[in-house]
């Protein structure tokens, strides 16, 4: 989980308990799983016997990071910030112990000493120590010289530098841990450390997550996989992790996951004998979606994954409406009205003359004598009429050619 780390840390850490943080983006009212190795870095940092802070940017929120953006992002107003900052230390508080001991993790957030510092005090007392040709010189400046930045992002590796600085003064942070991406700002806080207060402070990177085909981590077809519910379902989550490569599931739960590596060893060695089982993703998807959203989320998301497998209507007649979209999104759909589904329409019609999910009424009378045809995991026959009583949820009808072709009939 180490990309880069500064001299000396090591020893610096093993001399006594020690406090540390690493800063989290608010732009959003929910974290993302690709905010979850800096989580574990911190949950294993306190787990170490060290304490963890997490920084919410209030401040720098509204300036914005350029790190690894090809453009300048919007600016956020304060009250959509503050929502922002407790719905992010509400999830922080499901990995973290901010309860108990010496130490317990603490959150804070940079607006706290940034409201009342003024732009010429800022400017004196901080931008003073780090000269133009050392800013310039980081990556994060560099790749968009040519496109061109604002002052605003220009500024944002001493505002950052800053809150290092701060919580080395009055929380005695002497680590600020961070994506690889982050190098650059961590080191400016080290520098601004040294020269205006005299101190010693460090910097430890995690490696930036990729998926062994070489694209992004954490995203889907539908874009961010969110620690939040409502934004990604327990379900859908669950199935992030369980659909992963055996090849990154061996890497993640190494990362995402605090099984000691005797288990995790004798777990990749069972999988690797039987890799169709999936042991290792099944092991890792329970392990994460438990942590994040309870045994009785992880439960529901399991019995909606067995419910795709289940035989017949009743399996997936148990499935609320969210989950059962969820399970079915991405697949061809139609629409009927409701008379039509009032008086009956032939299995044939659903298939191929209302809705074109089969090219032809011949195709479809092909596949019903053939007995590939199903309608909500039921096999029918070519009189199958579709009426009132087979809607799920009263809206939907779901038709299915052999074992992987699904259609959805949606009634309006």
């Amino acid at each position: 989980m180490i990309h880069d780390i500064m001299p000396g840390t090591e020893e610096a850490l093993n001399k006594q308990v020690s406090s540390g943080y690493i800063g989290f983006d608010p732009t959003a009212d929910s974290l993302h799983v690709g905010s979850l190795v800096q989580i574990m870095i911190l949950v294993h940092f306190q787990r170490a016997g060290h304490k963890p802070f997490a920084l919410v940017g209030g401040a720098t929120g509204m300036v914005g990071d350029p790190s690894g953006k090809s453009q300048e992002r919007n600016l956020l107003d304060s009250e959509t910030l503050d929502h922002n900052v407790a719905c992010v230390k509400a999830q922080l508080e499901r990995f973290l112990d901010f309860e108990s001991g010496e130490n317990s993790a603490e959150m804070v957030n940079n607006y706290d000493w940034f409201k009342d510092m003024s732009f010429l005090e800022f400017i004196r007392d901080v931008g003073k120590h780090i000269s133009v040709n050392y800013m310039m010189a980081k990556d994060s400046v560099k790749s968009r010289l040519e496109t061109g930045m604002s002052f605003t992002e220009f500024s944002y590796q001493l505002v950052q530098g800053y809150d290092f600085y701060y919580l080395n003064k009055h929380k005695n942070c002497i680590v600020q841990l961070g994506g690889s991406d982050q190098w650059g700002n961590i080191v400016t806080g080290t520098e601004l450390i040294r020269r205006k207060g005299g101190g010693e402070a460090y910097a430890v990177t995690t490696p930036l997550i990729k998926k062994a085909d070489g694209t992004k981590f954490g995203k889907t077809e539908s874009g961010n996989v969110w620690l939040d519910a409502e934004k990604t379902s327990p379900y859908k989550f669950y199935q992030f992790w369980l659909n992963a490569s055996d090849d990154d599931a061996k890497k993640y739960i190494r990362i995402f996951t605090l099984k000691p590596q005797e288990e995790i060893e004798a777990l990749t060695a069972e999988h690797d004998e039987a890799p169709h089982a999936r042991l290792l993703q099944k092991a890792l998807a329970e392990d994460i979606t438990k942590r994040v959203h309870g045994e009785e989320a992880l439960e529901k998301a399991i019995e909606t994954s067995n419910a795709l497998f289940s035989k017949g209507f009743e399996g997936i007649q148990k499935l609320d409406e969210r989950d059962f979209l969820d399970v079915f999104e991405g697949i061809p759909q139609a629409s009927v009205s409701r008379k039509e589904i009032e008086e009956g329409i032939g299995v044939i019609d659903a298939l191929s003359g209302k809705t074109g999910f089969l090219a032809s009424n011949g195709d479809a009378r092909r596949m019903l004598k053939s007995n590939a045809i199903a309608v909500n995991k039921e096999k029918v026959s070519e009189e199958f009429s579709i009426s009132e009583d087979q809607l799920i949820h009263n809206k939907y009808v779901l038709l299915s050619k052999g074992k992987k072709e699904n259609y959805l009939l949606i009634v309006e």
